[in-house]
């Protein structure tokens, strides 16, 4: 009986959490655009998506700014990290709470003072150097990868902790060089906490709406934007037909990742034997 009612409850919640996903994805094949009524199966919209300029030019630009964002934050977060944990402890507490100030604080807030401070330096610009500095993709990227530098060193820093630092003195007692022991030994160690931190990088800078708001000025747009304008009139089809897209792209890069994560773990465990 508590199996059955357990199960019951699994499901209910799963259906909450799916269920507008899937009438969702229902209606991007719906021929009228109607939310309410399926009429007859079409795939114009796709098609329609796949016209719009409006909306490619704002994927491209969602793309190109997560791409850049998770490298370059990638990259400082694990520099951070591994700064942070030759830290002496109070020290690393200090940097400890200073990183999980931006996590913690509201979007809105950084997102406004990141405006301001792109908005004083454009001023600055101007005034010194009598060049024209407008918001743009340079404003998105800088704001993007100043939330998402937390996230990686909060990955990394785990895999630091749990490494031990006799591997790193023991590859230069055998010969190798500061770089070489660090590339050799330190990185394969922290490689998954790299990597989760450049897949949450990614998905939170493809994602962010608020922020990029605030950053983004009048020429240059992402997807998020571009989608919120044009929900204030009214829902377009069209939404519906890359809102599918992009979830079923997302739900094969999780498969793929469980497969490629079930594959290692069983390699790991014949070769352990």
């Amino acid at each position: 009986m508590k199996k059955a009612v357990s199960r019951i409850y699994v499901g209910l919640i799963l259906l909450f959490l799916y269920a507008p996903i899937f009438v969702l994805i229902v209606f991007s094949f719906n021929e009228s655009k109607s939310r309410s009524h399926f009429t007859n199966f079409t795939v114009k919209w796709y098609r329609e998506l796949f016209q719009n300029e409006l909306i490619m030019t704002s994927l491209w630009n969602t793309v190109k700014v997560a791409v850049l964002t998770s490298i370059i934050a990638t990259v400082l977060g694990a520099f951070a990290a591994i700064g942070m944990n030759a830290m002496k402890k109070r020290g690393r507490s200090l940097m400890m709470n200073l990183t999980y100030m931006p996590v913690i604080n509201p979007e809105i807030v950084t997102g406004i003072a990141m405006m301001l401070l792109f908005v004083f330096i454009c001023t600055l610009v101007q005034w010194v150097f009598g060049i024209r500095l407008e918001l743009g993709m340079w404003s998105v990227l800088i704001a993007h990868v100043t939330f998402c530098v937390p996230y990686v060193v909060l990955n990394v820093l785990p895999k630091l902790r749990q490494m031990d630092n006799n591997l790193y003195e023991a590859a230069m007692d055998l010969g190798c060089t500061p770089l070489q022991a660090f590339l050799k030994v330190v990185i394969p160690e922290i490689m998954p906490g790299i990597t989760a931190g450049f897949l949450m990088s990614f998905t939170f800078s493809l994602d962010d709406f608020i922020i990029t708001y605030f950053t983004n000025g009048s020429t240059f747009q992402t997807l998020p934007v571009t989608i919120y304008s044009m929900t204030r009139k009214k829902v377009n089809p069209q939404i519906n037909a890359l809102s599918a897209l992009l979830f079923v792209v997302v739900l094969l890069l999780l498969v793929l990742m469980n497969v490629k994560q079930a594959r290692d773990g069983k390699k790991n465990g014949r070769d352990g034997r």
